[in-house]
């Protein structure tokens, strides 16, 4: 089984890419919504994090949201510190779910490949791209927050510019039929290299 990597910065579109693998029947593990999970269900992820950022980085059991994005994304250094907590445990959760499925190969959406250096857990990687400025507004859109806060979390990912050259594949994220096209003629191209 192939294991595929689907990147791409915040607002290019990569849980609609996600989605679309979805519909002609890919397993696809979502990263972000897992690793979400994990803070919460983890005891070992939750230790850790309650010992980096304090015990008001959870409130009722559940993660503070605000609270840690609020530290996070401020602090390169504390960012670095906490995905150095969930990234392996998201790492070691996709392998198992990974075990369990049963296709020719599965897809792993997740943002911070090429910045965590993890291109070799993969057999070829897929980047969803946008202009900037059409990441912006989606962002906005979706989070309700404000420019500033979109361009501070954008600084922590690498430029898309530096990704083209490290992705196997491309997908612009502009109009969503030319990108359901495009996914069906890469799930074409998978399927092929996974038999």
């Amino acid at each position: 089984m192939k294991i595929v990597g689907l990147t791409g910065g915040i607002g290019s579109g990569k849980s609609t890419v996600a989605k679309m693998f979805r519909e002609l029947g890919v397993p696809v593990y979502d990263s972000d919504s897992e690793a979400k999970q994990l803070m919460t269900s983890s005891s070992k992820v939750r230790n850790a994090i309650i010992n980096l950022l304090g015990e008001a980085a959870y409130q009722k059991k559940e993660l503070n949201r605000p609270f840690v994005a609020e530290k996070v994304f401020k602090d390169p250094r504390l960012l670095q510190k906490l995905n150095a907590i969930v990234h392996p445990a998201v790492r070691e959760h996709f392998k198992e779910w990974a075990k369990d499925q049963n296709a020719p190969y599965v897809v792993q959406e997740t943002a911070l490949i090429f910045e965590n250096g993890a291109q070799d857990h993969y057999d070829c990687i897929i980047l969803v791209t946008a202009p900037l400025d059409v990441r912006l507004k989606r962002v906005m859109e979706r989070d309700g927050v404000g420019p500033k806060t979109v361009l501070e979390r954008m600084k922590n990912q690498m430029d898309d510019g530096d990704k083209v050259d490290l992705a196997h594949f491309c997908i612009e994220n502009m109009d969503l039929e030319a990108t359901r096209k495009r996914v069906e003629e890469l799930h074409t191209k998978l399927m092929a290299l996974a038999t």
